[in-house]
């Protein structure tokens, strides 16, 4: 299912960390937002990492499922990197 995940993490190494394993997911968007195609499993490991390896006492993920037929209705504007339907694209 088409996912969003949204991050701020205070501490630069942690923040660098947790992009590079987001990369291997999905597509980075903008700088704290990667969107990706993801099953339950994958949804799973990216909670388990969270726990794992990030303070959730300061850094803060959110992981947005969201139907194909919303992300249809996504308005995006400027430049950026996004998914459609079928491939994901330069826009």
């Amino acid at each position: 299912m088409n996912t969003v995940v949204v991050y701020d993490i205070s501490d630069n190494k942690r923040r660098s960390r947790f992009r590079k394993f987001l990369k291997e997911l999905g597509i980075r968007s903008q700088k704290s937002v990667y969107e990706c195609r993801l099953d339950s499993r994958e949804v799973r490991e990216i909670r388990a990492y969270c726990r794992d390896n990030l303070d959730l006492g300061e850094d803060a993920v959110r992981i947005y499922r969201v139907c194909s037929g919303c992300m249809e209705k996504a308005k995006i504007q400027g430049r950026g990197i996004s998914f459609s339907r079928l491939n994901w694209e330069v826009i």
